[in-house]
Formats: structure tokens, sequence, C-alpha cells
């Protein structure tokens, strides 16, 4: 498979980590290497990037993709969950910035065989990381009716998760639910008829809490943000790219947190925990797509980015 995948906000985000000739360089969701490239046009023979991706086709694509630059390139197999243990693996112990991208990368919507999108027939699957045993096929015809409730309406924010579990579990007495076109279809059955055909697919919502459910997307996303911002020398910076409410949240509250220093109750007249901001927030409000952008790329339109830099 060839993997093309048009990065979003490629520039601003690049652009946010001050990239320093010398400096080592973390992407954490290498992709096509969209943004791992531009690091790397920017970094000398003694600069360092580092990939990290749980999909081994990103992995081989970015590594063709990142071979004619001269700096050091070190690419990974491994969720940048565990930035820690891949940072001593590789005896780096700390980095000038990192980037993390969480969308679902182009190829892996569009390569129906994935299982990802409703657009296309295919075995349920949506692992980003083949060798996870967790498919989408085993939460649609394993989970109960409240677990199938409960992804449905966390991960997917989705309003009708009930009359859509309790569809899915009809259905299923009746066969196991085998494709990404059937479960579409039961889908779009559990709305009204007014509310299946609109400029969003009715089953959009659902398929996105069950592919955050089979890959553990959200589980140690605030960890992972601290952790990254540990790794990081004073002064480097962490960027990071959301594209749905639930990741912006987390990401918005983990940097809130992390500048805020000070845990003690309000009413305390002085600071007695000892805590100190450990970052500063470089913008307030997240940066979007422009209109040049969101015309040549439609999935840009949900993304947010956010940037940090450690104190």
């Amino acid at each position: 498979m060839e993997f093309n995948h048009i990065s979003v906000l490629l520039n601003e985000s690049v652009a946010a980590l001050n990239v320093k000739p010398e400096g080592v360089y973390l992407d954490g969701t290498l992709g096509g290497g969209g943004h791992s490239s531009l690091i790397c046009e920017k970094l000398g023979e003694s600069g360092t990037l580092i990939g990290i991706d749980r999909d081994t086709a990103a992995l081989n694509a970015a590594g063709k993709k990142l071979e004619k630059y001269k700096c050091r390139k070190l690419t990974v197999h491994d969720n940048f969950f565990n930035v820690k243990n891949i940072l001593e693996s590789l005896k780096i112990p700390n980095i000038d910035g990192a980037i993390l991208d969480l969308g679902v990368s182009s190829p892996q919507l569009d390569e129906a065989e994935r299982g990802f999108s409703y657009n296309s027939d295919a075995r349920l699957d949506m692992r980003m990381n083949r060798d996870d045993k967790l498919t989408a096929y085993d939460v649609v015809n394993n989970y109960t009716f409240d677990e199938l409730k409960q992804l449905l309406f966390r991960f997917g924010e989705e309003k009708n998760a009930s009359k859509i579990a309790a569809n899915i579990v009809k259905e299923r007495e009746r066969k196991t639910i085998e494709t990404t076109r059937e479960l579409s279809e039961i889908i779009k059955r559990s709305f009204p008829p007014k509310k299946r055909y609109g400029d969003k697919h009715p089953a959009k919502r659902s398929f996105q809490a069950i592919r955050i459910e089979v890959n553990h997307e959200l589980d140690g996303l605030k960890e992972a943000i601290c952790d990254f911002i540990e790794c990081l020398k004073p002064g480097g910076r962490l960027a990071v790219i959301t594209f749905h409410s639930l990741e912006d949240r987390i990401v918005k509250t983990a940097f809130a947190e992390l500048a805020r220093g000070c845990t003690c109750p309000k009413e305390f007249p002085v600071c007695v925990c000892g805590n100190s901001p450990k970052i500063k927030i470089i913008n307030r409000k997240p940066i979007v797509a422009g209109k040049d952008e969101l015309e040549k790329n439609n999935r840009a339109h949900s993304a947010k980015l956010r940037i940090a830099e450690k104190i």
C-alpha cells in the first residue's frame, strides 16, 4: 500500500517547535512522515529525528520518505504513550521538542481492508497496530448492551447511543455482524428517516467511538502529555494536534494543570504543596486551519493545535 497522507497544520506545528539544527526532536505519530520531513529539512547532520508509530505500514513508508535527509533518523514501532521507555532504550535522556498528530492517517481510513470507514465494505477491524488483539468485530459482537451504550456515548458523544446499542444487540442475535457496511446500515436504521441523510453520516460518531475503544486512544493520553513534558529540555516545546472535542479537552486540561503548578485549595492563604508551574502555554486559543488548507484538505476542519513550552 502506498501511504499517502496530507499532514494537517504542517507549517504551524513545526514552526512552533523552533527547530535547532543540532537538536533532538520526536514525532510521536509518524504517519506518512509529513511533519517529520519538515523537521528534518531544518535539522543539520548532527540533529536527530525520532519517529514513533503503531502502524508498520506508516513506519515503512515514512522511513523511505526520510532517507534523503542527512540528519540522524530513528524509527520505532510502538505507542507514543511509552515515550519514557522508548527514549531510555535509545539512550536519549531528553529532547528539544515533540509533535503529536492525534488524527487517524488518511491511508488507514481509505484502505478498505483496515475496517475503519463507514463508507467502505470490509471486515470490522480498526486496529492501528495489527499486532493488537482487540478488533472492532470483538467490540460489536461481544460487548454487552450497557458497554456498547456507554462507549458510544462516552467516546462518540452519540445522543442516540441507547437505540444504536439496542439495534446492534438485536441484529447479532440473528447473526454476527461481520463488516463495516453491515454495522453502518444498523446505525443508520437507528435514526429517524429525516436524520439518516445529511452533511454528516449518521455512523460517524459511532465508528469514532469504536475506533477509540479498539486502540485505547484516550486511556493514557493525559499521562502521556505529562511524560512528554518531563522528557523535554527546559525551553523545549510540545505541539499537539487534536481532531475531536474529547482529545482536545484532555490536552487543554493537562496543559492547564501543568501551567498552574500549585494544587492547594483556593482558601489556603499561602501555598503549602510546593508545586511550581512546569510549562508555559504558548497559545491560549487553539490554532486552526486557514482557508487555503481547508479548501485543499477536508480533514483539516476539526483540527486544533495547542503548544506548550517547558519552563
